[in-house]
């Protein structure tokens, strides 16, 4: 059974007139696969196609980290610095807070999800978030004692890269990352701003069948999930993470080191990215939308699907496809 054949019948449910996903497999710099599957487009029978873009969520974190280390390299910022220094707003209870701490979800802020109110009608930024937790004079854990995942600490390393840059979150992405790597079609996704091209739309099955779920209140918070791309432009993205073309090795050791352990005693946290083993890895879910994004450096092998559907989280199809490659090594 030739590469193809075995991932058509690994992302058999994606295909035909239902919510679909890309698939792209990296193996020593080249792509052995580059497929979409299904549609991007239900009501408008647009195909997924390599070029789609969707809504990453959480694969978004690693590009933040990135910022935060580009910005480390520049002098802008040190990585123990305490995210009260640009951010005075917080409350008492976050002062020993450092920028290394939210990278590695060892902060022990509160879940700003927890504490949206019930009349909430719009649509929340990243500087809501920061007014949300402004209220929150606790934590969860002091600092750098546990690990808990957090979205909010994400949101507030964009805001800290607007602090430090005098640039735009959304704008510091697009002149320091994706010019620079060629992703020209990426971009952290604000309503009245740039459009996203060849979009992907997201979608959660009923029993009625599948009902257009494309945003939350929480969808336009951009440091922690905002990003949209392609499997065409992560490739680009892949390939810089093997050079120094954007950070350098010792910006992309901190990144990859397993700093804390997670709720999984298997995964450990980097910035930005989980280590499972000899792979990198995150996954990105948000309403309608569920991808990963699974990378085997010394193989030299890495694993993308992105979808537009509430089901199934797609990690273990990914290890599916890469165990297909990895056991022929």
């Amino acid at each position: 059974m030739n590469d193809t054949t075995e991932i058509d019948t690994i992302m058999q449910a994606y295909q035909g007139d239902v919510p679909g996903a890309s698939v792209l497999v990296i193996r020593d710099g080249k792509a052995v696969v580059r497929k979409g599957y299904g549609m991007a487009n239900l009501e408008d029978h647009q195909m997924a196609m390599p070029a789609t873009n969707y809504r990453l969520a959480s694969i978004s974190k690693q590009f933040t980290a990135t910022a935060i280390l580009l910005l480390a390299e520049d002098g802008r910022l040190d990585l123990d610095q305490r995210v009260r220094q640009w951010l005075p707003s917080l409350p008492a209870a976050t002062d020993a807070i450092t920028i290394r701490q939210l990278l590695t979800h060892t902060g022990g802020l509160i879940d700003y999800e927890d504490v949206m109110p019930e009349s909430l009608a719009t649509q929340l930024r990243d500087v809501d978030v920061l007014h949300l937790l402004e209220a929150q004079d606790r934590l969860y854990f002091a600092p750098g004692s546990h690990y808990r995942y957090s979205n909010g600490g994400y949101a507030m390393l964009a805001l800290i890269v607007e602090k430090a840059s005098g640039l735009r979150f959304e704008e510091f992405l697009k002149q320091r990352i994706f010019e620079p790597l060629g992703m020209r079609d990426t971009l952290a996704y604000v309503n009245g701003g740039p459009a996203v091209s060849h979009r992907a739309y997201g979608y959660s099955e009923n029993a009625s069948g599948w009902t257009r779920t494309d945003q939350s209140l929480t969808s336009a918070v951009l440091g922690d999930g905002g990003i949209y791309s392609s499997i065409d432009d992560l490739a680009r993205w892949d390939a810089a993470l093997y050079s120094d073309r954007l950070l350098s090795r010792q910006s992309r050791e901190l990144a990859f080191h397993p700093w804390t352990v997670t709720d999984d005693a298997d995964v450990r946290y980097g910035f930005g990215w989980r280590i499972t083993g000899e792979s990198l890895w995150h996954s990105g879910e948000s309403i309608g939308f569920r991808n990963v994004f699974v990378r085997y450096p010394q193989r030299r092998l890495s694993v993308i699907i992105l979808s537009n559907r509430n089901d199934p989280e797609p990690y273990r199809l990914a290890l599916a496809i890469a165990r297909h490659f990895l056991d022929g090594t």
